[in-house]
């Protein structure tokens, strides 16, 4: 059973088509890069998955299964690991340990932390950190969610914030895990370190790798 199938998946933004006629097939364990230019419909199409964006038609089925109700949507996004593009400081005072605590499992969340050098922010509020701090929070914290059993992880962009070094370990850490990952990248280290790369272009999407 494939992880992640996408069939004929279209998003649109209004009268816009961001995303046209989508397939795809992410196995077990297997990482793809989704490379391509601003707007051409990647970070829709993440959001798609996890029922972030609404508009959307196809079949999109995650461990098999298609999700119709909200209640499958808010299972699917509690199953699924995910690193947002945007990460969001959060509108109330939300701390770095508070974050990493959210995704399933905080005390591995929180090792990965400390892994990750962000291990002694945990009482700092997420405003007061930097973009690459805040990413790796964001990384930590969707660590957790692999330790709980999530068998995907949907990332866009985890390094654009990052130096040539932060890029290099994140693309490491990504390469190490065992379940299926679908990135959104324009970086060459982490493109390189996965399986297959895909290219989208006006909304749609070819292999490349």
């Amino acid at each position: 059973m494939t992880t992640l199938t996408l069939s004929s998946v279209s998003c649109r933004h209004g009268g816009l088509t961001a995303v046209s006629e989508v397939d795809l097939a992410l196995a077990p364990g297997e990482h793809l890069a989704v490379t391509g230019t601003n707007g051409s419909g990647k970070s829709t199409l993440l959001r798609a998955v996890l029922g972030l964006h609404r508009d959307v038609t196809g079949r999109i089925e995650v461990y098999g299964e298609q999700a119709r109700t909200q209640a499958d949507w808010r299972r699917r996004r509690a199953e699924v690991a995910w690193i947002p593009q945007r990460q969001a400081a959060g509108r109330f005072p939300l701390l770095v340990g508070e974050l990493l605590d959210s995704g399933r499992d905080g005390a591995h969340a929180r090792r990965a932390a400390t892994d990750l050098g962000v291990g002694e922010l945990l009482d700092r509020p997420l405003s007061t950190l930097s973009g690459g701090q805040l990413q790796r929070a964001y990384l930590a914290r969707a660590l957790g969610q692999v330790a709980a059993g999530a068998r995907l992880l949907l990332a866009d962009e985890p390094t654009a914030a990052l130096d040539f070094a932060g890029q290099e370990q994140v693309a490491a850490v990504l390469a190490a895990l065992p379940v299926a990952v679908m990135v959104v990248t324009h970086d060459r280290v982490v493109a390189a370190a996965c399986d297959r790369v895909a290219e989208m272009a006006a909304g749609r999407l070819r292999e490349v790798r």
